[in-house]
């Protein structure tokens, strides 16, 4: 709510350079000083402006002269017994039927002192100037003492606060514009308490209680708008949250093959409908974080993660790869990539959940697919180990896990013999996943098990002998590594874990021992 400058010219639309300065006057029983009672197009007894286009917005307030008696409304108005009191109703009086072109003042001060009002939009001058005058209109009500006439007094207040918060006009410019209207209407009352007769015999501590109970007013007005305003904002808030994840949820379960809800759950989002995106899918850990979007967005990857049956499913977001001047960028599966190995990183080291992740896809409508692959993933993987891979990753493990039958099959034709040899199987069984893992070389192979070369040769040539295969053969390796990816799923009893147990120290005897004490 603003104006001209005090002493300024008055804004367009009002008559006079001062609006309502003798009307003031004459309301309470006074006469204007030189100066003020001559004012171009005013007269001595002011009264509503008129000759005023219809205002559609006109309204929402009372009528334009209400009567100075006073009445008791839910609001408990500040004191108006003797004192200031009598002063403060004719003050209230007198604006009240000169409504309108306060009103005007007000409007053309803030929309000369604020861009966002300026511009006309979100927020329109018709509907500036319709809030504008319910407020001034309660906050004269209240301020005087009057009974109200619209409502209680605080409530164009709390209106205020909900729409420009639903129209997403910032709270401080909204406070702002308060200050501009309550700069304008003080300037108003000064103007007439400088002229008003008798002055000089009047203590001027009571024209010190009058702009105290004037910027109370407009304080307890300001802080009722901002209440009201930051309400209206949680629960918009809330209402986009609950949008957001329900579109998230159409995304997951497949429901985006509509074009209409893939570019609304983008725009919820407020990413592409087409770029690089993964989804994960995460076991809820109960040390692991709440969940990783802070941890991925602290490695500047953007993320959107919901709980699901027990886990926490994400879509993460990745870089676009960056290929040199000339060169054509990789294409999507090319390794390494930098986002894929940074996200699987942050998984592993920073949230120590076990997370299984979807091959690469460019439209978020694929990402009801891609949860599916993300959960075969995962379920390859052993619970509670922290560990997270990608599918491309655990292709062999995926197909063994569905078919439980044919991953027991494969054991037993690969490895058969060697589960049968009791004690003896767990060194050759880990030796071998070693020696296969790093390239089939035995000193790689003897550095990780803290062992001698040669005790890895020795046993990579007994699991040769007991399977009747050449450890130099491509198809042996093969079905080896093969058999040793499906002893998770093969359903045999007292077989050994997949997962090679982490090396220690060399035991006793040093080289020749390994972490299994053979």
């Amino acid at each position: 709510m603003t104006s001209s400058p005090p002493g300024a010219p008055g804004a367009p639309g009002t008559r006079g350079g001062t609006p309502g300065a003798s009307g003031i006057s004459a309301a309470c029983g006074t006469s204007g000083a030189p100066g003020t009672s001559g004012t171009p197009g005013t007269s001595g007894a002011s009264g509503p402006t008129t000759g005023r286009p219809a205002d559609p917005h006109a309204a929402q307030g009372a009528p334009a002269r209400p009567g100075p008696a006073g009445g008791s409304g839910a609001h408990t108005r500040l004191d108006s017994a003797g004192g200031s009191g009598a002063l403060r109703r004719s003050l209230a009086a007198a604006l009240l039927a000169d409504v309108d072109r306060l009103t005007d003042r007000a409007v053309e001060d803030i929309r000369a002192h604020s861009g966002t009002y300026a511009a006309g939009d979100p927020v329109t001058r018709e509907d500036l100037w319709a809030i504008c005058r319910d407020n001034m209109l309660r906050a004269l009500e209240d301020f005087g003492g009057l009974a109200p006439t619209g409502g209680d007094f605080e409530g164009a207040a709390r209106e205020t606060g909900r729409r420009r918060a639903e129209q997403g006009v910032p709270l401080d410019v909204v406070l702002q514009a308060y200050r501009r209207g309550g700069r304008v209407l003080w300037q108003v009352m000064a103007e007439h308490l400088r002229t008003r007769a008798g002055r000089e015999a009047d203590s001027r501590d009571l024209e010190l209680d009058v702009a105290g109970a004037v910027w109370e007013t407009i304080d307890r007005y300001s802080v009722a708008m901002a209440d009201a305003y930051r309400l209206a904002q949680l629960e918009l808030q809330n209402q986009r949250d609950t949008r957001r994840a329900a579109l998230f949820d159409a995304l997951l379960d497949g429901r985006a093959d509509d074009p209409t809800v893939a570019a609304a759950a983008a725009a919820a989002l407020g990413v592409p409908a087409q770029d690089r995106y993964v989804v994960v899918v995460a076991t809820q850990d109960p040390a692991a974080p709440p969940q990783p979007a802070p941890v991925l967005e602290a490695q500047g990857l953007w993320s959107f993660w919901r709980p699901r049956s027990g886990r926490y499913a994400g879509v993460v977001r990745l870089p676009r790869r960056d290929a040199p001047a000339g060169r054509t960028p990789a294409p999507p599966g090319a390794r390494p990539d930098p986002a894929l190995l940074r996200l699987l990183d942050a998984l592993r080291e920073r949230t120590g959940a076990t997370a299984g992740v979807s091959p690469e896809f460019e439209r978020l409508s694929q990402a009801g697919r891609a949860l599916r692959l993300a959960e075969q993933t995962l379920r390859t993987l052993p619970a509670g180990s922290g560990e997270a891979a990608v599918f491309d990753d655990r292709l062999a493990e995926i197909l063994l896990g569905g078919r439980p039958d044919i991953a027991e099959r494969i054991v037993t034709v690969h490895l058969g013999p060697v589960l049968a040899t009791g004690g003896e199987r767990t060194a050759l069984l880990t030796t071998l996943r070693v020696w296969l893992d790093h390239g089939c070389s035995a000193s790689r192979a003897a550095d990780l098990l803290y062992c001698h070369r040669n005790t890895v040769l020795n046993r990579v040539g007994r699991v040769a002998e007991l399977t009747g295969r050449s450890a130099e053969s491509g198809e042996a390796r093969l079905g080896w590594a093969l058999a040793l990816r499906a002893l998770p799923f093969a359903g045999l009893p007292d077989t050994p874990g997949a997962t090679p147990p982490v090396a220690g120290p060399p035991g006793p005897g040093g080289a020749d021992r390994d972490p299994y004490g053979t």
